[in-house]
């Protein structure tokens, strides 16, 4: 699968290709083509098609920030939950202590398959399975013999944190992969390409107005890039760092 700036500087080619495109084909161009009623019919028509990718462009970024939120979100509130689990455990008393440690040895395999989720996403479908380490702290949990009150009311207390735990944790695996729609992003550089091709198809090029659109279409591409990476959380430049939920909890001491 094509990583992120791959597919930005193919999204680059593309659009500065119309471009080039339309230099090519203007001196074909008869002087009927060329009449300025034809170039009023194109402007127009650029026109529209530059507002509708202008409005699938912002969609674009905008679903791809509420992902990224989202995503980031939901690692603070599993984090949370953690740390909210071990201080239950703690006021649980010396009976939680394996618990406590068995809390800890989970983290870092949670960690690693989260931050590896969408490169097993890609390669294949998988079916979501618990950790041995997550599925033995959960039994450990369930067969505490609480001797009071108090103590069943934190037991009670942490089922439903692990319970919270879990659900935030399928849901991150339910979203993997990427949620911008691939004939969205087609979509709208076969547009962009179309409205570079009508910029010089019956405009006269030169070093300025090839530089211009140059830049102009690294800007387009660069904002593709910008689009993939917030689609991306996991990985790449803007990715959520783990470093957080690794770090959640001190070790105990023996």
């Amino acid at each position: 699968m094509m990583s992120a700036w791959q597919i930005s500087l193919l999204v680059f080619a593309i659009i500065f290709g119309g471009a080039l495109l339309g230099v090519v084909l203007r001196p074909l161009l008869s002087e009927d083509h060329l009449h300025p009623d034809s170039r009023d019919v194109v402007k127009m028509a650029t026109g529209l098609i530059g507002t509708l990718a202008a409005l699938v462009l912002g969609l674009l970024i905008a679903s791809a920030k509420n992902s990224f939120d989202q995503k980031t979100s939901q690692v603070r509130q599993m984090t949370a939950s953690i740390i909210l689990l071990d201080d239950l455990l703690a006021q649980y008393g010396p009976e939680a202590t394996q618990l406590r440690n068995l809390l800890r040895q989970s983290i870092q395999p949670l960690a690693n398959r989260i931050w590896h989720e969408e490169e097993v996403a890609a390669a294949r479908p998988v079916q979501f399975k618990s950790s041995a380490e997550s599925l033995a702290f959960e039994s450990e949990l369930e067969r505490l013999a609480p001797a009071n009150d108090a103590q069943r009311s934190l037991q009670a207390r942490a089922i439903q944190t692990f319970t919270e735990g879990a659900q935030t944790r399928l849901q991150l695996f339910a979203q993997a992969g990427r949620s911008i729609p691939t004939p969205f992003l087609i979509i709208l550089v076969f547009w962009l390409s179309a409205i570079f091709l009508s910029f010089t198809l019956f405009a006269r090029t030169n070093l300025v107005v090839m530089t211009s659109l140059l830049v102009c279409a690294l800007s387009f591409a660069c904002a593709i890039f910008l689009v993939l990476e917030l689609d991306n959380p996991f990985t790449g430049l803007m990715g959520i760092s783990s470093a957080t939920l690794r770090s959640a909890l001190l070790p105990l001491n023996p």
